[in-house]
């Protein structure tokens, strides 16, 4: 052996009682602890009495598996062990090895394949590879658990140079307990933003609590975010904490808050400075420890000129600012973001999709996106959603994004032709609006599957019953062709 070696949890998996006891007791003298079972069932109850409640540690740090079991062989045995448990390493042992089986327990994973009978020195140089080996499995899932909110920041963001300068923001202003301010259009990424800054900070591991403030009505965001106390206001039943409160020590995402009243802004501005507030109906100060991320959509500037937005607020919270851009204005990301959503949809929905045509790429950098990163995500999905083929073409995005003239206009019927002469858009409600794409997805998807209602259900999400509901509300009738489909199935 090249150093001294670690004491080790084993498990010792034969169905000989005689071979399972020696080989345990050797590796006790060798400084291991070590565990018996007789076979698949008896192994599999043993880590599960191992395992740590709090999913932390390992129940073993290697696996000694026979290959032949009683109830599963050694290589059933090992892939579920393998499958469950990320990092316990495994030897196989064997007393008729063959090149076949040895190469099939590599291929499975295990760090080595010993034959019967044993040598001490072959056993050790064999266990010293395993803790070797989980070592630096060990340490990968570390530096990994370290990197993954940088990773995901990068791949949200996308190559753009002043995404990188963004990236290198965000880097530097997360160690801190600074306030951020986000601004940019709606769909730009602010709040995968505010999730990284969490994930890299020292509070990743304590609350991300996130609120729209748009979209709480104003009677009610005073009491979402400071909580209130029973009897304060009609309906208030029962004291129920506040938003800020369940964020204390970690971080509180606050969206739209250019939309926050006069007086909510003035509560803010105090929780920000003295990080101190009262619940709505009580006397009693609470003191909270939270980081405040907010974002708008409009310019504060502008509002702080209007008088609509105060300007010690402003200043307050104007301490770092992210500033960002458009996706039209970093149209060379796009390519890279519509193959990651594509591969995410695909794999979502079972399908081999492996790209895009050159001239569906031409076309997604053409369109302006007025919906942004969000827009550009749902048109990649209604792509992987209604195409037969395992690259998007041009015919499987919608006409808005084809047509050069409908940049920056939201087409409400998908299957309308344009023409130079085309009417102007006569106002409808959202619902009818929207009645001519969803049937268009639902045809398509109905086509795809053969008609099969089961199998368009299952690709598109929903349960039979809504699908049923959807074609018969749309006017969609399969006919004899969906029946003699479903019957065949």
């Amino acid at each position: 052996m090249s150093g001294p070696q670690r004491a080790a949890r084993i498990l010792v998996i034969d169905d000989d009682p005689i071979v399972a006891e020696s080989l345990a007791e050797f590796l006790r003298r060798e400084g291991h602890s070590s565990t018996t079972a007789l076979g698949a069932t008896e192994a599999i109850d043993r880590i599960a009495a191992a395992e740590d409640p709090e999913g932390e540690r390992l129940p073993f740090d290697v696996v000694i598996c026979d290959l032949s079991l009683p109830g599963a062989s050694g290589h059933e045995l090992a892939r579920s062990i393998m499958r469950e448990h990320l990092g316990i390493a495994v030897i196989m042992l064997t007393g008729y090895g063959t090149i076949e089986s040895a190469v099939e327990s590599l291929r499975l994973g295990a760090i080595d394949f010993l034959t019967k009978p044993l040598l001490d020195q072959e056993l050790r140089l064999a266990l010293e590879r395993a803790l070797r080996h989980r070592a630096i499995m060990a340490e990968n899932r570390t530096l990994k658990r370290r990197l993954s909110g940088r990773t995901a920041l990068a791949s949200i963001l996308g190559a753009d140079h002043r995404m990188q300068k963004i990236f290198d923001l965000v880097g530097a202003v997360a160690p801190t307990r600074t306030t951020v301010l986000m601004t940019g259009e709606s769909g730009t990424g602010k709040s995968m933003i505010a999730h990284a800054i969490h994930r890299l900070s020292p509070r990743k591991e304590k609350p991300f609590v996130e609120l729209s403030c748009g979209s709480i009505p104003e009677t009610l965001l005073e009491s979402e975010l400071f909580g209130h106390v029973k009897g304060a206001f009609t309906g208030a039943h029962v004291d129920k904490p506040g938003r800020f409160l369940a964020a204390d020590g970690g971080t509180i995402f606050l969206d739209e808050i250019n939309s926050a009243s006069p007086a909510m802004q003035l509560k803010l501005l105090r929780v920000l400075q003295e990080r101190k507030f009262e619940p709505v109906g009580s006397s009693q100060t609470i003191e909270v420890d939270a980081r405040v991320i907010l974002a708008t959509n409009q310019p504060l500037e502008s509002l702080v000129a209007d008088g609509r937005f105060r300007q010690d607020l402003y200043y307050r919270i104007n301490v770092v600012k992210v500033e960002l851009p458009p996706l039209r204005d970093r149209s060379g990301d796009i390519p890279m973001l519509a193959t990651s959503f594509l591969a995410k949809f695909g794999s979502e929905l079972g399908k081999q999709l492996t790209g895009f045509s050159p001239e569906a790429v031409e076309a997604l950098r053409r369109y302006s996106y007025p919906g942004n990163v969000r827009e550009l995500q749902n048109v990649i999905e209604r792509a992987a959603v209604l195409t037969n083929s395992p690259t998007i073409g041009v015919e499987d995005l919608p006409s808005h994004v084809l047509d050069p003239q409908a940049t920056g206009r939201v087409v409400m019927a998908a299957s309308e032709k344009r023409s130079s002469d085309q009417e102007p858009w006569t106002p409808t409600t959202l619902e009818a609006a929207m009645r001519e794409p969803e049937r268009e997805i639902l045809v398509r998807a109905l086509k795809a599957n053969g008609w099969n209602r089961q199998k368009t259900s299952d690709q598109l999400g929903i349960n039979r019953t809504t699908l049923y509901k959807k074609m018969k509300s749309l006017g969609i009738d399969g006919g004899d062709e969906s029946a003699s489909h479903e019957r065949a199935a």
